[in-house]
């Protein structure tokens, strides 16, 4: 299976209720693609190292989904094996009073990685069409009128097409992730986190309101996506109700990224280079009792 078959670039549309949130076909592979895994996130790590000593650009990973999904395991399986000297991962919760005060992507761009760091975003910057869309909550904005129209969310899907568009043209890739689990699988979770002790520190009994907002969910996350794939900043809406499967496509989609990126080390400066011999030759002649 290829991570390809979940990509949105602008070229189709999503149905999101038409997707399976499944592992499919490929249950039946799975010690061979858990093994795929492992190895794509070797194949990535080598990569970065080369995007780390070439600065020349950035990569923002931004995961959306809804709770439970399985978000922080995700990126604790996949990502722990970068190196952490060239990784940020940011989570946004609800904005705060200071960040309210600013314009909503204030606080995506203060979290934004230096060129030659790959960033991930547990949540992002399209809280901002998907939360504050369901619960109507530009109502009570404090904005201008005329920054409160009918065409609000619109305006900010272009307005995100056109700051991903500038960062792409910027020096930064961006990928964007909805890991897109089902209502039965969804409410399994929310079960254990109940039932089991160790999973009370996960449980917010909040959470199930926004489950009774699902099929309002789905048109955010739907109208999100197909108002936002571009070639140069895709959407991938994978299945996630089985978290090894998951954890295969977002290995597989970030390594192939920093493959197409193909970042190399800088050459060695060449007065620098000219001096190598006669240092090698220095710590040649050293001795040690």
């Amino acid at each position: 299976m290829s991570a390809k078959e979940y990509r949105y670039d602008g070229s189709r549309k999503l149905n999101i209720r038409r997707l399976a949130t499944d592992a499919g076909e490929a249950k039946d592979r799975k010690k061979e693609l858990q093994q795929k895994t492992e190895e794509n996130i070797l194949r990535a790590a080598e990569l970065q190292e080369r995007l780390m000593a070439s600065g020349r650009e950035g990569l923002i990973i931004a995961i959306q989904a809804r709770d439970a999904a399985g978000k922080d395991s995700l990126i604790k399986k996949v990502f722990s094996g970068l190196n952490p000297a060239g990784m940020e991962v940011h989570s946004f919760k609800a904005p705060g009073k200071e960040e309210l005060e600013h314009d909503y992507l204030w606080r995506i761009m203060r979290a934004m990685p230096p060129r030659g760091h790959i960033g991930v975003f547990n949540r992002s910057h399209y809280e901002d069409v998907l939360v504050t869309k369901v619960h109507h909550m530009e109502k009570d904005y404090v904005l201008a009128q005329r920054c409160v129209t009918e065409d609000f969310y619109e305006r900010r899907y272009r307005q995100l097409r056109s700051w991903e568009q500038y960062l792409y043209e910027n020096g930064y890739r961006v990928v964007k992730l909805f890991l897109n689990v089902s209502k039965e699988e969804q409410r399994r979770r929310f079960l254990d986190r109940m039932e089991l002790p160790e999973k009370h520190w996960k449980l917010s009994l909040a959470d199930m309101k926004e489950r009774a907002l699902w099929d309002a969910y789905d048109d955010a996350y739907e109208d999100a996506v197909n108002a936002t794939a571009t070639p140069e900043t895709p959407w991938y809406v994978l299945p996630a109700d089985t978290k090894w499967y998951t954890r295969y496509l977002v290995s597989q989609i970030l390594a192939d990224t920093l493959e197409e990126m193909d970042p190399q080390y800088p050459p060695l400066d060449s007065a620098e280079a000219a001096r190598i011999p006669a240092a090698i030759e220095q710590l040649e002649r050293e001795e040690y009792n």
